[in-house]
């Protein structure tokens, strides 16, 4: 009925990724879209671009003059908005995204929500390759651009709809995760760690947020965890449904053994209890992503998939955009672009690309842009995140005038640790001084993983630009 009642909708920050990716796809199916954001930067403006949606540039309350049917806010988006408050004052109907979801898209499907501090985004794109390939046509919200399919967001004709399950708060009017809105039947849960510190105290209401995701499984449902992971097996412990647990623990249900790096990714066995199910393969690298693949294997062999038709998915992967993506190549020196921004995913990401590269030198540029990563809540766990890395530069800290001096990541001791250990390593706010500082020593065979949650003012087409000149 909601659907029905509703032609306009507008995106009060449209540029967001999930955001731009449902607004596309409302689009495609007749709604009159229009939305606004700023500072926006590619994959996503370009992406909307390519949808025939034009955003305003900036916020304004004239952007809602033509009293749309619907007002969607992101979570980005705060009181004192003048979009926000022009659409309270007048009384407009609003939704967060997920409520959005849920009411016009999740409902009337099969519902598999993939969740985690770490992985989900490669975890959901896999799954949804792996059941499009094997013509299942499944609906999916990836947080991200999944490459095979050019776009984070497919509404299918078929049951089942793949949601990349997100912790962070819904909107200004409700701080429940995101997650609590998708109607999970099927979870996996990868891992838990403290993050987003803007939001949660501490691990505790972490682990609160994803218990209750836990609490929503049906009793028909089905719960995929992380053994390995010690608070995803305590939580796991609490469900009403079936659990499925995996992991390189004997204990595991699902057991990942003999992992080994190949030319083209990862080759691993899987065993069920003591039953061997076979050998796979996977065109990405490091041993957490042999993680993400289990998860999504097992959810593939509850849907009634064979293992065969599970590695013709895993075969053909592209994996993510921004997920070690590789920028270009230039006088034998590889770029690559990584969303890499917590400890753990840096210091994952380093060890996958020494196993699979070895003898070459990593250079690691890292910009604190997340809520959490500004602040100094992880100050002594960088300098052993970037244990495998050759030589660090460490760019501006985002938005660092709205946190008190105490507050803040502290580059300089990050910098003097990683000089004691006789690497590299330089801060700057400016990215042409990270750039002169880095291509002196750089030689042929290097990598340059570039990792950031955000733009990084441009670093990566500048450093290309940069080693081209030579």
């Amino acid at each position: 009925m909601l659907q029905k009642q509703i032609r306009s909708i507008h995106f009060i920050g449209i540029c967001g990724t999930a955001m731009a990716n449902v607004a596309a796809e409302l689009k495609a199916m007749g709604y009159q879209i229009s939305g606004s954001d700023e500072n926006t930067y590619p994959p996503m403006s370009t992406f909307l671009q390519t949808q025939g949606i034009k955003p305003f540039d900036g916020y304004r309350e004239s952007h809602l003059d033509h009293q749309p049917d619907l007002v969607v806010i992101g979570n980005a988006i705060s009181r004192g908005n003048p979009e926000v408050e022009v659409t309270l004052e007048r009384k407009l109907f609003y939704l967060s995204l997920p409520e959005l979801l849920k009411e016009f898209f999740i409902r009337n499907k099969q519902s598999i929500v993939v969740a985690g501090t770490h992985g989900k985004t490669t975890s959901a794109a896999l799954l949804s390759w792996v059941l499009e390939n094997v013509d299942i046509d499944c609906s999916f919200l990836i947080g991200g651009i999944p490459i095979n399919f050019g776009r984070g967001f497919k509404l299918g004709n078929g049951l089942p709809f793949v949601l990349e399950g997100d912790e962070y708060d819904t909107a200004f009017f409700d701080k429940r995760p995101k997650f609590l809105h998708y109607l999970p039947e099927i979870a996996i849960i990868n891992n838990i760690e403290f993050d987003h510190c803007d939001i949660y105290r501490d691990v505790a209401e972490i682990e609160l947020c994803f218990q209750r995701l836990i609490n929503l499984i049906p009793r028909n449902g089905l719960l995929v965890v992380n053994y390995d992971d010690p608070r995803c097996r305590k939580l796991s412990s609490k469900a009403f449904c079936r659990v499925a647990s995996f992991g390189y623990s004997p204990a595991a249900d699902w057991q990942i053994d003999n992992l080994q790096a190949t030319p083209e990714g990862l080759q691993f066995t899987v065993k069920r209890n003591t039953e061997q199910l076979g050998k796979f393969a996977l065109p990405l690298i490091g041993k957490h992503n042999a993680m993400n693949a289990v998860g999504v294997l097992i959810v593939a062999y509850h849907l009634g998939l064979s293992a065969d038709q599970i590695q013709a998915g895993f075969s053909t992967f592209k994996n993510v955009k921004r997920r070690l993506e590789i920028c270009g190549v230039e006088k034998g020196i590889t770029v690559f672009d990584d969303f890499a921004h917590h400890p753990t995913a840096i210091r994952q990401t380093l060890e996958g690309l020494i196993t699979h590269y070895p003898g070459h030198r990593i250079w690691a540029l890292f910009e604190p842009r997340s809520n959490t990563t500004r602040r100094n809540v992880f100050q002594n766990d960088f300098a052993p995140a970037f244990e495998k890395a050759y030589g660090v530069a460490i760019g501006r800290i985002n938005r660092a005038h709205l946190l008190e001096p105490k507050e803040r990541l502290n580059r300089n001791q990050i910098v003097t640790s990683l000089t004691a250990q006789g690497k590299p390593a330089f801060y700057s706010d400016s990215v042409d001084e990270i750039i002169d500082w880095l291509v002196p020593q750089l030689q042929k065979g290097d990598l340059v993983v570039i990792m950031s949650n955000g733009a990084f003012d441009g670093i990566h087409t500048k450093l290309l630009a940069q080693l081209q000149k030579g």
